[in-house]
């Protein structure tokens, strides 16, 4: 029963609770950004580049039943062809970019919001003398080193 009740803490802390909603959203996210890359992105650059499809680019490794050439990665695989897709991977590396750029965003935020909520710096509690340099109290009226007369800080 001990072990429950000490579970049930462990996974009702706060940070392993934020951490639970941080993957929750990190998922979310992450369909969210590979849409953007797959149906918003690569469509014009692909376009620019004279109809490329870059999750179509692949090479060969060794035929499948079916003689090449294939169209698509899809038409390679039905046929049961080794390729390297590295049309998918610079598909992962643009997805990659969005996203590392977006919590470098996100962070970026936070801590502006951070340094707006710090509080103002103490108002100071010593003076120098005119005279000695010397650190005094606000207060002061002689320098406790000098004893020269000072001012009203």
């Amino acid at each position: 029963m001990a072990m429950v009740k000490e579970f049930k803490e462990f996974a009702m802390r706060g940070n392993v609770v934020d951490m639970a909603v941080g993957i929750i959203i990190g998922g979310a996210f992450g369909t969210i950004v590979k849409s953007l890359v797959a149906d918003v992105i690569m469509p014009p650059i692909g376009l620019a580049l004279g109809n490329v499809d870059f999750s179509d680019l692949f090479v060969i490794l060794k035929e499948g039943a079916t003689a090449a050439p294939y169209r698509t990665l899809a038409d390679a695989q039905k046929a049961g062809a080794v390729t390297l897709n590295f049309g998918l991977f610079v598909n992962a590396v643009i997805s990659f970019l969005i996203v590392a750029f977006a919590v470098f965003l996100l962070i970026r935020a936070i801590n502006r919001m951070k340094r707006q909520e710090e509080a103002p710096a103490a108002e100071p509690t010593t003076r120098d003398c005119p005279f000695c340099l010397t650190a005094i109290p606000i207060k002061a009226s002689r320098c406790a080193h000098c004893t020269s007369e000072v001012p009203a800080g």
